[in-house]
C-alpha cells in the first residue's frame, strides 16, 4: 500500500523550554488552523484530542501515543476525520539549535490505498506543519521559560500487613478506595521500604501497596526455587486479597522485569504499567551472558559472604554521583537486609528467563523512567525499549522520562521528581 513520509524542520528564536511549554500541551489551542478543541479519554485513559479547523465542519480525533517531557517529544495517531487514509502517525520534537533558539522537527508517516489521495494528504500536512512551526515563535513568547510546578498532594497514612499463601507475603498498604490497585515491586537488591515515599504519595490517587518479594523483608521464601510464575501468582494473590479488579504495576529493575512478565500473562488485568530502571531483564541476553552475570554475582556468596558484606560495592554502582549520604545509607540498609539464600534464589530466577517479551501484548498505557546516571539501565537503552514498545503495540500509549541527577534506584534518589511524573500518569488512569 502506498506510503509517504512528510518531514518539516523549522527554527524558532525562543528557548526549547518555552517552545515545549506550548507544544507539549497536546490539547492546547495553539495551532492557527484550529477553531475548537477538547480533550477526551478512551477506555484505557489514553489522551485523545477532538478538534475542528477553520472553514470545515469535520471533527478530527487524534490519540497521543508517545510523550516525553525530558526529551521534549510527542507522537500521535489519527483516529477520525481524514478520509481515504489507512494510517497517519506523526511526531514532533523540540531541541536546542546551538547558542540560542530551538529546532522543531515535525514528521508524519501516511498510508493510503490511493496514491493520488496520499499525495493530496501529504501536501496538506506540509502546509499544516509549516503554519504551526511559524506560529510557535509568537506563541512561545507569551509563555514563561519555566512553568510553575504544582505542589504534590499530602501523603496518606500507610500500614503493614501480611498475607498467608504458599509463602507469607508482607505488604505496606494505603487505605482501601475504589479503582485500580497500584502495586510496587522492588529491585533485586531492595525491599518494599524503598517505595515508602511513592506508596504514601500514590494513596492520594488510588489505593497503593508495596510488596516484599519472596524471601525479602517480612516475606518468606517458598519450598523450592522461585520462578517468574510464582511471582505472578503472588501478584494475583495480592490483588484478590485486596479486592482489586485492575492493577497498575510499578517496578524497579528486577521488579520491572517481573511486572513486564506479568503483563505478558495477564494484560487484561492491567490498567497501566510503570517500568523504572529496566524492562527486559535477561530475557534478551544470550546463554553465555546470563551465565556470566549469574556467576559473577554468586562468587561472593560461594565464598561465604552475605549481601551485607558486598553492599558497599553494589551501592557504588547503583547510586548516582550526586546521591546524598541519606540515600546511600538507605540503599545500604536495604541491600544488607537481604538473606544470602534469598539473593541466590533471585539471581537464579533472573538469569533463567522463560521467554522473550512480545511487546504487542502491551495494550495498556506504559510509563518508562530511568536515572540520568543509571549505569545498569542507561537512558539510551530504556528510551530504545520504550521506542520498541511504541512500535510493536497495536495502539500504543507510551511515555518515557529521564530522571535528572539520579542513578539506578531513581525513585529513592529523586522521590519528588519521580512522584510528579508517576502521579501525573496515574491521575489520568483513574479519571
Amino acid at each position: 500500500m502506498p506510503r509517504e513520509r512528510v518531514r518539516i524542520i523549522g527554527h524558532c528564536p525562543a528557548s526549547p523550554e518555552a517552545v515545549w511549554a506550548v507544544v507539549g500541551d497536546f490539547c492546547g489551542k495553539w495551532h492557527p488552523a484550529i477553531a475548537g478543541i477538547r480533550a477526551e479519554r478512551d477506555r484505557r485513559g489514553s489522551l485523545v484530542r477532538a478538534f475542528t479547523v477553520s472553514g470545515e465542519e469535520t471533527l478530527y480525533r487524534e490519540q497521543l501515543t508517545w510523550f516525553s517531557d525530558s526529551d521534549r517529544s510527542l507522537g500521535y495517531t489519527h483516529l477520525e476525520g481524514i478520509s481515504g487514509v489507512e494510517r497517519y502517525d506523526a511526531r514532533i520534537a523540540v531541541s536546542g539549535n546551538g547558542a540560542a533558539g530551538s529546532t522543531i522537527e515535525w514528521t508524519a508517516d501516511v498510508v493510503a490505498a490511493d496514491a493520488g489521495r496520499l499525495a493530496e494528504v501529504c501536501r496538506g500536512t506540509e502546509a499544516i506543519f509549516e503554519a504551526g512551526i511559524a506560529a510557535l515563535a509568537q506563541q512561545a513568547a507569551y509563555r514563561h521559560e519555566t512553568s510553575l510546578r504544582q505542589s504534590l498532594p499530602k501523603p496518606v497514612m500507610v500500614e503493614d500487613m501480611s498475607l498467608d499463601s504458599r509463602s507469607r507475603l508482607a505488604l505496606t498498604v494505603t487505605p482501601s478506595r475504589e479503582g485500580p490497585l497500584c502495586l510496587f515491586l522492588h529491585g533485586i537488591g531492595g525491599g518494599r521500604t524503598n517505595w515508602l515515599a511513592q506508596v504514601a504519595a500514590t494513596g492520594s490517587v488510588m489505593r497503593a501497596a508495596a510488596l516484599d518479594l519472596r524471601g525479602y523483608g517480612d516475606s518468606l521464601l517458598g519450598d523450592g526455587a522461585s520462578t517468574i510464575d510464582d511471582y505472578c501468582d503472588d501478584i494475583l494473590h495480592v490483588a484478590e486479597t485486596l479486592g482489586a479488579q485492575k492493577l497498575v504495576l510499578v517496578g524497579l529493575s528486577y521488579g520491572s522485569w517481573i511486572a513486564t512478565s506479568f503483563a505478558m500473562r495477564h494484560p487484561d488485568l492491567l490498567a497501566g504499567l510503570v517500568l523504572s530502571g529496566g524492562c527486559t531483564g535477561m530475557s534478551e541476553a544470550s546463554l553465555e551472558e546470563r551465565e556470566a552475570f549469574r556467576v559473577s554475582r554468586q562468587v561472593p556468596l560461594d565464598a561465604g559472604l552475605t549481601p551485607a558484606d558486598f553492599a558497599p560495592d553494589v551501592v557504588k554502582i547503583l547510586a548516582g554521583p550526586g546521591a546524598s549520604e541519606a540515600v546511600t545509607d538507605q540503599l545500604l540498609r536495604s541491600m544488607a537486609a537481604i538473606p544470602a539464600r534469598t539473593y541466590r534464589d533471585a539471581l537464579m530466577c533472573f538469569t533463567n528467563p522463560p521467554e522473550r517479551f512480545d511487546f504487542s501484548r502491551l495494550a495498556m498505557p506504559v510509563l518508562m523512567m530511568t536515572g540520568e546516571f543509571d549505569r545498569l539501565a542507561t537512558p539510551g537503552e530504556i528510551r530504545g525499549v520504550a521506542g520498541r514498545i511504541h512500535g510493536d503495540a497495536v495502539l500504543p500509549d507510551v511515555r518515557y522520562e529521564t530522571i535528572s541527577d539520579a542513578g539506578h534506584v531513581c525513585n529513592v534518589e529523586q522521590p519528588e521528581s519521580y512522584n510528579r511524573i508517576l502521579l501525573d500518569f496515574l491521575g489520568k488512569l483513574s479519571t
